[in-house]
């Protein structure tokens, strides 16, 4: 980039972040650590924010879930298929309720299962391989491609073996915000920033027309 570019991007990301620098796992009271419960609670964050549905529906379906103790897969698999769903219905996720009760209590059983509840396993066994640990991922019951990118976006934060990843959406906001679209380019803009909070921010951005709009007027007053 030149340095003029640079300049201009640096001034979208502060403002960014100022505005929306906030990771997703935060928003759903997770306090991300490398540990068996928030880990799991990040991977059915994953798999309910990616379903076709509003990403604050997801959220608030997740802390209901987790309000109503099933903040462990041990947890999750033993709730019966109804009290998932109850749970979901709290959060306001009535469309793919049902679906997805039985996708969480069998993706529970799989972690249960195959990594012991602890899915630090599959960061062991993926070893710094991005794709080996996407694959484990998809495993998961629910867990499709998009999941696997939101797992991974928002866990770099505490497993940065991972680099920096923003995903498919992620670089969408990127290219409304004006930024750079390459992940390189991406991460050299990001440089000394939380890059999990970065990478949210610009998935909040590819989903929210107006979020741009603001941004790059804070952008254009930070000159």
């Amino acid at each position: 980039m030149s340095g003029e570019v640079s300049a201009s991007a640096r001034r979208i990301t502060d403002a960014l972040l100022e505005e929306y620098g906030r990771t997703y796992a935060a928003e759903a009271g997770i306090r991300l650590r490398d540990t068996p419960q928030p880990l799991y609670q990040l991977l059915v964050l994953s798999h309910l924010l990616s379903a076709r549905i509003r990403a604050s529906v997801a959220v608030a379906a997740a802390r209901a879930l987790f309000a109503d103790g099933m903040r462990t897969p041990r947890r999750m698999a033993d709730a019966t298929w109804q009290q998932r769903v109850d749970a979901l219905g709290e959060g306001g996720y009535r469309r793919y309720d049902e679906r997805t009760s039985t996708q969480l209590g069998e993706g529970a059983r799989l972690v249960l299962d195959v990594w012991k509840g602890d899915l630090r396993r599959l960061r062991a066994e993926a070893d710094g391989d991005g794709e080996a640990l996407r694959a484990g991922l998809r495993r998961v019951q629910g867990i499709g491609p998009a999941g696997a990118d939101i797992f991974v976006r928002e866990v770099q934060a505490v497993w940065p073996e991972t680099g920096f990843w923003v995903g498919a959406k992620g670089l969408q906001g990127a290219e409304r915000l004006g930024l750079p679209t390459s992940p390189a380019r991406l991460s050299e803009v990001a440089r000394d920033r939380d890059r999990a909070a970065f990478a949210a921010a610009l998935v909040r951005a590819a989903l929210d027309r107006e979020a741009v709009e603001r941004v790059q007027e804070a952008a254009r007053a930070r000159k």
